[in-house]
């Protein structure tokens, strides 16, 4: 590690040090968009744009999954193991084997959307794509699809083909997809992804929940526990290098291997983005004394689709103070806590002693109690570029959010993280890759009482998408109603206008908006 304080290779750029002079040169935060679309930040790098019987829990439960493969049928639990590939700067995805003849492409695994799409045309950015003709199983529905993230969007037109996973489960599945006709930041330089499985709920699909998702479609035909579970192996190392990390998609069920002591669950909120409920953030194990619904507004939700961790305005601004005042640091620009500087150090230091540890508290099955997961500096302070033989560069792994708070790759690294849809949970054990220099970077403790939080820290008023949707064509289709009497009126010839009196009355049994919605 070194002794940071008195390292002379640290550079915060544009950015001073405690006691140090100034920095000697500027550097903006310029690297190929490490990020792909949805989430999911400077405007935040993201990356984007059944049921079933119960089985054993593995942390000694009766009511868990259970954790056996059987190596002749369909789930084998050890074969899909080191099945993902990729950083927490360019997402990581899976290989699988689309069409008749099969067509190997790579997919990003993003459990904050729902639509599984692939390139379905040649692009710049991608280094193959889906050819519809050369498949015999295709089969087109002829529906446009648009699908919007947090940074990018593509249009495409559904269809179905059947797809097999090299590492995955065993047999061919007929799977909806959408191919990908056209996009904008969506596939960026420097991915070796083609195409986004989206592994949230149906409630998020487009164009509609109509559309059977991707997990759904193998609950039902291979009839596998409504289950899957995500290790991401990036910890410590560079978040858009030059090699690719490890990292695991167990699909139906818990891979052992993959995890080290308990796993704690928290309650699903609700079915659509994988939404939880947090209680507080704590900054170095100070607790940072928000009010609990500021880290919910308007939903918290766990998302390995989005780079970092994502906080809501307010929270965002009251963990950077934290982070400046109890860093050892004492003079720190703001460009690095907003995204658009780099922090540098000479290669033989390590600044992740500079930082403390942040930790979220969720809340347990039990609602009385509470668990918290935790990262250490490693996981948040990211290396993510060199300067020539003698200085690394660092990018801080945390942005802000104006509508949700997101628990991305940036902590997503430090566990195993376990979907658990069939008892309406999500899992997190600490992930034996979590390490850096040797040292584990994540943590878990409780349980917590929650007597000094509210009872219910999530708001009962929630405008999901769907609903906005909704209300958005009420709206419209009001409008398009009222200036269709407009016209009428003035196409009528004054005599024939019917002049009212007082007793004529207007009510909703004649009213034309009530016969528009019958």
């Amino acid at each position: 590690m070194g002794t940071p304080l008195a390292a002379p290779g640290f550079l915060l750029l544009l950015a001073g040090t405690t006691g140090l002079c100034r920095a000697l040169f500027s550097l903006p935060l310029r690297v190929s968009r490490p990020a792909a679309p949805g989430g999911s930040p400077p405007a935040p790098v993201v990356l984007r744009p059944g049921g079933s019987a119960p089985q054993q829990d593995p942390a000694g439960g009766a009511d868990g999954l259970a954790l056996a493969s059987d190596p002749g049928g369909t789930l084998n639990f050890l074969a899909m193991v080191e099945n993902l590939q990729g950083d927490s700067g360019r997402g990581y995805y899976l290989e699988m084997l689309i069409g008749t003849p099969p067509q190997a492409l790579n997919i990003l695994v993003d459990t904050g959307s729902s639509n599984f799409a692939v390139a379905g045309v040649p692009d710049p950015d991608v280094t193959s794509y889906f050819d519809a003709e050369l498949s015999s199983t295709y089969r087109s529905e002829g529906i446009e699809v648009t699908v919007k993230y947090s940074q990018g969007s593509w249009t495409g037109v559904l269809g179905t083909d059947v797809i097999t996973m090299p590492k995955g489960i065993y047999g061919s599945y007929t799977i909806n997809i959408a191919t990908i006709l056209e996009s904008e930041n969506f596939f960026l330089p420097g991915v070796k992804w083609h195409g986004i499985l989206g592994l949230a709920y149906d409630a998020l699909a487009k164009p509609s929940s109509s559309v059977e998702t991707f997990f759904d479609s193998l609950v039902r035909q291979a009839k596998i526990p409504n289950i899957f579970s995500l290790q991401m192996c990036g910890a410590g190392l560079p978040v858009s290098g030059s090699g690719t990390n490890g990292g695991s998609l167990v699909l139906g069920g818990i891979e052992p291997s993959l995890y080290t002591g308990d796993i704690w669950y928290t309650p699903i909120k609700e079915e659509w983005y994988y939404q939880v409920e947090i209680l507080k953030l704590e900054v170095g194990g100070q607790n940072l004394q928000l009010d609990c619904r500021e880290y919910n507004a308007d939903k918290a939700i766990v998302d390995s689709g989005t780079t970092l961790l994502r906080l809501p305005e307010k929270v965002f601004s009251a963990v950077v103070q934290a982070i400046a005042r109890t860093s050892l640091i004492q003079e720190f620009s703001s460009g690095f806590w907003t995204g658009s500087q780099l922090a540098c150090w000479d290669k033989t230091e390590r600044p992740w002693s500079l930082f403390p540890k942040l930790s979220i508290y969720l809340r347990d099955e039990n609602s009385s109690r509470s668990f918290r997961i935790s990262i250490l500096p490693q996981l948040y302070i990211q290396p993510i570029l060199g300067i020539g033989e003698n200085l690394q560069c660092y990018r801080f792994g945390i942005s802000s959010s104006t509508n949700a708070l997101v628990i991305g790759a940036t902590v997503m690294e430090g566990f195993y993280v376990i979907f658990d849809r069939a008892q309406r949970r999500v899992g997190f054990a600490v992930s034996p890759c979590a390490e850096a220099d040797g040292s584990p970077v994540s943590e878990i403790e409780g349980p917590f009482t929650t007597a000094d939080v509210a009872s219910n820290c999530v708001s009962s008023v929630s405008f999901h998408e769907p609903v906005l949707w909704i209300a958005s064509y009420v709206l419209m289709s009001l409008c398009g109603v009222i200036l269709l009497v407009l016209i009428i009126l003035l196409l009528i010839p004054p005599r024939c206008q019917h002049r009212y009196t007082d007793n004529d009355v207007v009510n909703d049994e004649s009213s034309l908006v009530r016969h528009r919605w019958k």
